[in-house]
């Protein structure tokens, strides 16, 4: 029997990308998944496919900015299957740009889904896991914050202060609840649609020669959740072999 078999796992930023490939991963697994993003038609499509195939998937629309959807999917969780093992912190947000151009609604924008979301989650999820006695963080990070680049400093900060703060929580957790941090490289997914027609280009380029597929980061991600309850993993880098 697999380890994954029989959890509970919240998804937040499940709608697509590396969070959709996780949940039909994990859900192909064993596990049951509770979906979370901002877009519920997508999140109804998923759920059916998943249950399609013979899985369990419940869900609800989800805005990492807002602490109470948060909550909203933790609470999902408990009150249909009494229980949440680990929570996916995956949604996130790119919206690079030179700092010249003092994009700061942009800045904020990043810092409010990919670093206060992720604080969200903690909040929702952490109360819940010291009194279960078992719990496990995923936070999906990025290779961007490993190698710092033009165009990328505020994005890449968003990036390494939840870095910094799942090994401060990790620390803090004791011998009980488990913390990983998943760095994916150029990845195929919806990461270029939200930037600057200039921006998107220069991704859309670098994603059509070398990009990986998201399924990779899925199966990363698995291989934290399937360790034994007393084995943690810390931190997991996956990239194209052509990245630099």
């Amino acid at each position: 029997m697999s380890e994954i078999e029989g959890k509970v796992v919240a998804i937040a930023g499940a709608s697509s990308g590396i969070g959709e490939a996780t949940a039909l991963l994990l859900a192909e697994r064993g596990a049951t998944v509770v979906l979370g993003a901002r877009r519920p038609d997508r999140l109804e499509a998923l759920a059916a496919r998943i249950e399609k195939a013979g899985g369990r998937a419940a869900y609800a629309p989800t805005d990492v900015k807002r602490r109470e959807d948060l909550a909203a999917l933790v609470e999902l969780a408990l009150d249909r299957y009494g229980r949440l093992d680990v929570l996916v912190s995956n949604a996130g947000v790119g919206l690079i740009s030179p700092m010249d151009e003092l994009r700061v609604e942009d800045w904020e924008e990043m810092i409010d889904v990919n670093l206060k979301g992720v604080l969200y989650g903690i909040a929702a999820a952490l109360p819940v896991f010291r009194r279960q006695g078992f719990g496990h963080f995923v936070n999906t990070v990025s290779t961007a914050g490993l190698r710092i680049v033009p165009r990328q400093a505020v994005y890449a900060a968003t990036k390494n202060a939840v870095r910094t703060l799942s090994e401060g929580l990790r620390q803090e957790a004791g011998d009980r609840l488990r913390v990983t941090v998943v760095s994916p490289g150029m990845t195929r997914t919806e990461f270029a649609d939200s930037m600057a027609p200039d921006m998107r280009s220069d991704i859309l380029d670098s994603m059509a020669k070398i990009a990986i597929s998201p399924d990779a980061i899925a199966r990363a991600i698995a291989f934290a959740i399937e360790q034994p309850s007393s084995v943690d993993v810390g931190d997991i880098v996956v990239r194209p072999t052509a990245q630099s």
